[in-house]
């Protein structure tokens, strides 16, 4: 029987409103625990000020089979710091579940995975100073060497959270692009920051000719559309 133990933030079927496979009817297991501390977070129960029950493996292969959907979403906080997510993940696959992992791209580990969706954090996710934060944040979100592993081993897509309200997002995000083995421009996805319908609308607007210009994908956020930034969807 699979063994170990995760932290759980909550558990629950929706689609899957971001990404190149957005509208996928899935199940989400959001895993609590964080190595960064983004300062727009729209989690930050699975980061900021962690919550949820300790779960058993078996207790989490039971609740993801309750829902009967083949997709599952391995998201956090980041998921990939805890040594059970690889042993939840190999369950998964060996059920016969087709496999999304949500993640940072600070931590490498090998495990089965359909889709890596890696959304590297770009300077305007740092926190405050006065957070106590700010040190360990930059040092995690600017170690490349894991990312560039996962680039290379996974099949992957790079989702950006981006504010054009602001500059320098996208230089640093081409600055980071030609570090990393060659990414097909579809697979890399430009996502506006914000919580709202009414911001993201505005901002996936002006971000429509950058995409435009680059080949590259932009992204919405669908759950935030169809249910507002709420848990559970």
């Amino acid at each position: 029987m699979a063994q170990g133990k995760l932290r759980i933030a909550e558990i629950f079927a929706s689609i899957q409103g971001e990404g190149i496979w957005v509208g996928i009817p899935s199940v989400f297991v959001r895993v609590s625990g964080c190595n960064l501390r983004c300062v727009w977070c729209d989690t930050p129960y699975a980061s900021w000020n962690p919550e949820g029950p300790v779960l058993e493996i078996p207790q989490i292969l039971e609740s993801v089979a309750q829902h009967k959907i083949q997709h599952i979403v391995l998201t956090g906080g980041e998921p990939m710091l805890f040594d059970p997510i690889e042993v939840l993940a190999q369950s998964l696959k060996a059920a016969g579940h087709t496999i999304t992992i949500e993640t940072a791209g600070t931590v490498y580990r090998e495990v089965p995975c359909d889709l890596m969706s890696i959304s590297p954090k770009l300077a305007n996710s740092t926190p405050p100073k006065d957070s106590g934060w700010q040190d360990r944040h930059e040092a995690s979100r600017l170690d490349r060497e894991p990312l560039r592993k996962l680039v290379e081993r996974y099949e992957c897509q790079l989702k950006f959270v981006v504010n054009p309200d602001q500059t320098g997002d996208i230089e640093e995000i081409e600055s980071l692009l030609s570090e990393l083995s060659p990414v097909e421009p579809n697979k890399i996805l430009l996502m506006a920051e914000g919580i709202d319908s009414a911001t993201l609308n505005r901002r996936m607007k002006a971000l429509v000719p950058v995409a435009m210009a680059r080949n590259w994908r932009l992204t919405p956020r669908l759950h935030v559309d169809l249910f507002g930034n709420t848990k559970g969807t």
